[in-house]
């Protein structure tokens, strides 16, 4: 390690520079931050301590609904409570260039690891505990508390998220600070800030600390929690977990967003409509070029009416695997050229977008086929009305939280706790979806009753008019485990994602095999009535998605094509007249979706969705015309 601090410095804001400018880090601080990291210098020690202090302030000792609150909390009374004071002698001033100091780490994990984490790492349930004022006297882990840190942590969690890597790799990470760093209160006019950093040269992530303010000796070092937001009613939601309040007030009624809101998303997205263009006609035996890079449809498209190409200038059709942006240039220079997208499709295939075309649908909880869904960005207050008003009723409170754009099930959670919910906010974009309580169940023979979801392969052959079709084969992915509404971070209970966790089993049941099955599990529900259920839900999405002009709605662009796979779930239901149905469920849509098992087992899957979408020849191919 170089002992020079100015000559580093500029190493350390090529590689920092962006991350400290993000955080607001004042530059006055950078060389010392830079010079502590190298050395690893921990001096927060020299300058603040830690002080217990008494539960309940004088002015609330007063107040009947604090003292109700105060006597809900897990053991009341018994919970330490900390400050953490500036006890230098000489106080701290902002304007020394030495006053930012390093907050180690006590525990980083991902959430789905959390509890195998407490279970076998030596001394990390102690540790967590300790730190939050929980009961834990025995040597070895317990599950009541370990339930209790899993409950309690959303209170101390932090998080960040890796800008490169691959998906799996950008799951945001949550860390708690060590006892110092944990121990800082929340206040409204914080003496401090605090920021995640992650250190490249150790790839160790600290968190800083920098005053706001001159403090003097016995000072309180605080921080905002809800720091950055500056709503008065998203503050009061966002601090819930530290200031337990009630927000029934608020209406719940989602409606759909402004169209500002659709211009917004177009323009973030960068995409370019087209102009508009006279349906291009083609001879009725024309062999059309295709430009593909997509290997799956390179092996598998064999028809003849179609060759590949590898000049995208010279192709007639192309079948790109990234998001096509510029629709105007295409439509202006080749009108004639066809493409497997539409401007404006991420409508269906982002879960956020997806639930708000939906509304256009139903009344104000939205269609029956979609599960509530609320966009914790810009719904957090409505949704937590929703969440207290439920819980008043004694209902069904678990919910499940997905990012807006990840497949896999990767970044996804299902839970019953409200402050898990609401800091999840805090990660990375994300809708909260009322979770299927009560699903249709499948019976495996080796396992009982499981959780298991269908995806159907749709075609969208055009917009005005809408021509959708469904290919004939759809594909079921099951659970490991039987279902029950308990252990909810077990993911071969709760997911059916399997294909892509190492060393888990993958069920696999062939459509052909699973109706008769079904049939039987199910005897007064005909798959020809649970399936035409079905298609009327997706002839339902579509047709309201392409309700509106771009970019409020799929855009009508005639030489646009596209395969999407849409993932659902059947739930137990009461129809109007008081009959148990089952109620399709969609869970998303999916751009370009892998077609492997597709490909694999109906060789010609490729040839049929090649001639229904560019030869308008579907009657000798395996697909359903639905509108």
């Amino acid at each position: 390690m170089s002992g020079g601090g100015e000559e580093d410095l500029p190493a350390f804001v090529a590689l920092h520079g962006a991350a400290l400018r993000a955080s607001r880090v004042p530059t006055r601080y950078w060389e010392s931050l830079c010079r502590k990291l190298r050395g690893e210098l921990f001096d927060a020690g020299d300058y603040f301590g830690i002080m217990q202090v008494e539960e309940v302030d004088e002015e609330e000792e007063g107040d009947e609904e604090m003292e109700e609150e105060f006597k809900k909390k897990p053991n009341p009374g018994n919970e330490p409570c900390f400050k953490v004071i500036v006890t230098n002698e000489n106080g701290l001033q902002a304007s020394n260039p030495d006053s930012i100091f390093l907050i180690d780490h006590a525990w980083t994990y991902r959430i789905e690891h959390a509890r195998q984490q407490l279970l076998h790492v030596p001394g990390l349930l102690h540790r967590m505990t300790n730190l939050m004022g929980i009961d834990f006297h025995g040597e070895i882990p317990d599950e009541g508390s370990i339930e209790q840190v899993l409950q309690e942590m959303w209170k101390y969690n932090q998080t960040y998220q890796l800008s490169q890597g691959t998906a799996e790799e950008k799951v945001p990470v949550w860390y708690i600070m060590d006892e110092f760093g944990s121990r800082i209160q929340h206040s409204d006019q914080p003496s401090f800030a605090t920021a995640p950093l992650f250190y490249m040269p150790q790839q160790i992530a600290y968190t800083v600390l920098w005053p706001l303010r001159d403090l003097e000796t016995g000072d309180e070092v605080t921080r905002d929690y809800a720091y950055g937001e500056t709503d008065r009613l998203i503050r009061k939601c966002v601090l819930l977990p530290w200031v337990p309040n009630e927000v029934l007030d608020v209406n719940c009624f989602t409606p759909e967003p402004s169209d500002e809101h659709y211009q917004a998303i177009l323009a973030e997205n960068k995409e370019k409509l087209p102009v508009v263009i006279n349906p291009p006609v083609y001879d009725k035996d024309k062999v059309f070029k295709v430009f593909t890079d997509i290997q799956q449809v390179l092996n598998n498209l064999t028809h003849p009416r179609f060759v590949f190409t590898d000049h995208e200038g010279e192709a007639d059709i192309l079948y790109n695997f990234s998001h096509f942006k510029d629709y105007r240039k295409l439509s202006e220079e080749r009108p004639e050229v066809m493409v497997n997208q539409f401007p404006c499709e991420n409508l269906l295939t982002v879960k956020d977008c997806l639930a708000s075309i939906s509304r256009r649908a139903g009344g104000p909880d939205g269609p029956r086929w979609l599960p509530r869904t609320f966009n914790l960005q810009t719904e957090l207050p409505q949704f937590i009305s929703y969440f207290q008003q439920r819980d008043r009723r004694g209902e069904d409170n678990h919910w499940i939280c997905k990012p807006w754009n990840l497949a896999r099930s990767l970044d996804t959670h299902i839970t019953n706790s409200l402050n898990n919910i609401i800091r999840h906010r805090e990660s990375s974009p994300k809708v909260v979806c009322k979770y299927i309580e009560n699903p249709v169940l499948f019976h495996r023979e080796d396992v009982g009753m499981v959780k298991f979801d269908i995806r159907y392969v749709v075609l969208l052959r055009s917009i005005k008019p809408l021509k959708l079709y469904i290919y004939d084969v759809f594909w079921l992915r099951f659970s490991n485990r039987a279902f029950s509404l308990d252990d909810l971070d077990d993911y071969e209970k709760h997911f059916t994602v399997m294909n892509y966790a190492p060393g888990v089993t993958l069920k696999q049941v062939h459509c052909e095999e699973f109706i008769p099955l079904f049939e039987k599990q199910y005897p007064e529900h005909p798959w020809t009535m649970v399936q035409a259920n079905i298609f009327k839900a997706f002839a339902e999405l579509f047709q309201v998605a392409s309700a509106k002009p771009a970019p409020l709605g799929i855009c009508d662009y005639p030489s646009s094509r596209a395969i999407y796979a849409v993932d659902l779930m059947l739930k137990w239901d009461t129809s109007r007249d008081g009959k148990r149905i089952m109620q399709p469920q969609i869970l998303e849509v999916n751009f370009n979706p892998d077609c492997d098992r597709a490909c694999k087992y109906h060789p010609t899957f490729f040839n049929d969705v090649f001639s229904t979408l560019f030869l308008d020849e579907a009657d000798s191919c395996h697909v359903t015309c639905i509108v």
